[in-house]
């Protein structure tokens, strides 16, 4: 592992050699970019025992630290963590090819045909904290779509992420493709984070994946275009009409399932007219997941094992078995609180009323927004994208799962015929 203090001279070399990988990649035939990433996810796969072993090194790192359990849960493989890391890569190898599309196309009175293309957008810069899929995920879509990757992973999984990158360079020499192509930033120094925002001319753009402070400092110091992906205040708002058993179930899976991702609910909204009905069974399942419920007069009022929320409770995204309980006079009412406290990232309603969720889907903000579904499916892999590198929260470029289509934007291929413009 590297720690120099000078961080330039680490990520200088770094992101030209991604530079000059990303030419080759951007016009890789998608036959061979597929078979560099079916040879990653065999290589993966070959390599399981060494990267048990530099998952178990991060672990040990990690409990000294004494980080959170989600925290943990996040960077723990094991055996069948493995597979479903092969088996993205793979999903990923078998989408359509990204590059290349014809996204529209027209013919002018002159005789002039346009067409609007799908390319590669270059050297993709990606910074994420404790999850060593997301360097496997990040890598495939990279190589996918035509890009080359520069991966600045957490301190806490940079052992299980080298040994990630290592099999997806073996695919990339397997094909006969530059292994630069994806590229493990070999420091853990944090001034590493801050060369990247500033390799213009390099880097085309930054991907940042992880807490708060991270997506903050990369949008006031990034001189490069940024995906951004913020935090996951995501909601699940129980109607006046939704089915009760629905309700207990959707619940349970969106904040229980796995606490510290960022599609997991952090706050329950729910109507007044059935608070009486619907809560208690509700927090019955979610009290003896082990979660603890924060709430609003009316809902602790309600159940007496609900302890007050406080104004900070509604932004909060907790990553763990916590979740705040707002009661709402209705679906306006509701839309209302979620576009105020929410972080436009994923958020659902259970009803058996059709207008009520016509009128939810458009009112709500937030990048996926769901109808008697949970939460938990903020996600590429279930969206059929193969995987992601985040769930972008912004407006431009990319909103949602960001998979290899969004790792795209598009040139203009104009043809003639000895056309030239009159004077």
């Amino acid at each position: 592992m590297t720690t120099a203090n000078d961080t330039a001279s680490v990520i200088a070399p770094l992101a030209l050699r991604a530079y000059e990988a990303s030419r080759v990649l951007a016009t890789t035939p998608a036959a061979v970019k597929e078979r560099a990433l079916y040879a990653a996810a065999a290589a993966l796969r070959a390599a399981k025992m060494d990267l048990l072993q530099a998952n178990a090194q991060d672990m040990d790192t990690a409990c000294a630290k004494a980080l959170s359990d989600a925290m943990l849960d996040r960077l723990r493989l094991d055996e069948a963590r493995l597979e479903s890391i092969a088996r993205g890569i793979e999903d990923v190898a078998a989408l359509p090819d990204p590059v290349g599309r014809t996204l529209a196309e027209w013919t002018r009175p002159n005789g002039l045909r346009i067409a609007r293309i799908a390319v590669p957008l270059g050297v993709i810069g990606i910074i994420y904290e404790s999850r060593p899929n997301v360097t496997a995920d990040a890598g495939a879509l990279c190589v996918k779509s035509g890009n080359a990757a520069l991966l600045r992973g957490g301190s806490e999984s940079f052992h299980s992420s080298r040994a990630i990158v290592a099999c997806l360079q073996e695919g990339l020499r397997q094909a006969g493709l530059p292994e630069e192509a994806v590229q493990l930033v070999p420091t853990t120094d944090r001034a590493a984070v801050g060369e990247m925002l500033r390799a213009v001319g390099f880097i085309d753009v930054i991907v940042p994946r992880g807490g708060a402070s991270l997506t903050r400092r990369v949008a006031e110091e990034s001189r490069i275009p940024t995906i951004l992906h913020l935090d996951g205040n995501c909601h699940t708002y129980i109607h006046a009409a939704a089915d009760m058993a629905m309700a207990v179930k959707v619940v349970e899976n969106a904040k229980l399932r796995r606490t510290g991702v960022c599609g997991a609910t952090e706050s329950l909204v729910i109507d007044r007219a059935v608070l009486a009905t619907h809560l208690r069974p509700v927090a019955e399942a979610l009290l003896a997941g082990g979660c603890a419920l924060r709430g609003d007069a009316d809902a602790y009022a309600a159940d007496a094992r609900i302890t007050p929320a406080t104004e900070e409770d509604w932004g909060t995204e907790y990553l763990d078995k916590i979740i705040s309980v707002k009661t709402v006079g209705g679906v306006e009412e509701a839309i209302a609180h979620i576009n105020r406290y929410g972080s436009h990232h994923t958020d659902a309603i259970i009803t058996a009323d059709e207008a009520a969720a016509a009128r939810f889907l458009a009112g709500v903000d937030s990048a996926i927004v769901l109808y008697n579904a949970s939460t938990q499916f903020a996600d590429g892999g279930e969206f059929g994208m193969g995987a992601e590198i985040g769930i972008s929260t912004g407006r431009l470029h990319a909103r949602g799962p960001v998979g290899a289509e969004q790792l795209t934007t598009y040139k203009y291929v104009v043809r003639g015929d000895g056309t030239i413009r009159p004077v």
